[in-house]
């Protein structure tokens, strides 16, 4: 029952991500609007985009609390656990965000596409590829995919203690996985297709049995493909619009009016 509660909640999540993100996808350097709209647009998305690799360990947190016996109950548990998990998260986009303005306020016209932005996409691409390949995302991929290890040395009792376990594992998720997310926000943070294509193998890496060979394979391509960015954009199918396309604040319909 708990992963298919978790299951439901991220089929929601792809639902609201996709209706809200319908025609918002601007490519490499889009605008990430104001904190507060942002925020809710990334929490949205890790809940879609992470919550079915997290499967197998909110079916081992919820086994330990029935086992367990006492308070939380299973079902308050996995619920604060998976709260715990996005607040992890949500601090990973918080710093990401942080970085972007940063970056925009100090290097406006250096980062623009018909400049060096290209070049700036390419080497943040080639880098998350490269971070694929250190130990520290190897040891985080080892952790994530072990539930049971995690849950038998990790446990914590009461409410307090489901959400501090939840956010220990997010932080060890995003260590997993803070290269890929990196292509993601390089790329384009309001692609759907490259939102799908990232879950996609994060899922496979985590959760499939052969998922941990998957690691160099996906960096080969990932510092390939930022190669070809900082040098033909056009050819690796990642450009921007003309005028710039839409920011995170803009509804969809503007862009037919």
């Amino acid at each position: 029952m708990a992963v298919a509660g978790l299951l439901a909640v991220a089929l929601a999540t792809w639902l609201v991500t996709i209706d809200r993100m319908q025609g918002m996808d601007a490519g490499p350097g889009t605008d990430l609007g104001g904190l507060a709209w942002f925020v809710g647009v990334w929490v949205t998305m890790m809940a879609a985009m992470m919550l079915p690799s997290t499967a197998p360990m909110v079916a081992a947190v919820r086994r330990a609390a029935a086992g367990r016996g006492g308070r939380p109950a299973p079902p308050a548990a996995t619920a604060l656990f998976v709260g715990g998990y996005l607040v992890a998260w949500t601090a990973y986009g918080l710093i990401a965000y942080g970085a972007y303005r940063l970056l925009a306020a100090h290097h406006p016209g250096w980062i623009a596409w018909d400049r060096g932005g290209p070049v700036v996409v390419g080497v943040a691409v080639a880098a998350a590829g490269a971070y694929q390949l250190t130990p520290l995302k190897r040891a985080c991929l080892r952790h994530c995919r072990t539930p049971l290890h995690f849950v038998m040395h990790r446990w914590r009792p009461g409410r307090a203690g489901a959400v501090a376990m939840g956010a220990e594992h997010g932080a060890w998720c995003v260590g997993c996985c803070a290269g890929l997310m990196l292509l993601l926000l390089a790329v384009g943070v309001m692609s759907l297709w490259w939102m799908a294509l990232v879950a996609a193998v994060i899922f496979a890496e985590k959760v499939l049995p052969a998922g941990e060979r998957l690691a160099v394979p996906v960096a080969v391509c990932m510092l390939a493909l930022g190669v070809v960015i900082a040098v033909a954009p056009g050819r690796a199918g990642v450009t921007r619009p003309p005028d710039g396309g839409m920011t995170m604040e803009q509804p969809a319909h503007a862009a037919m009016r």
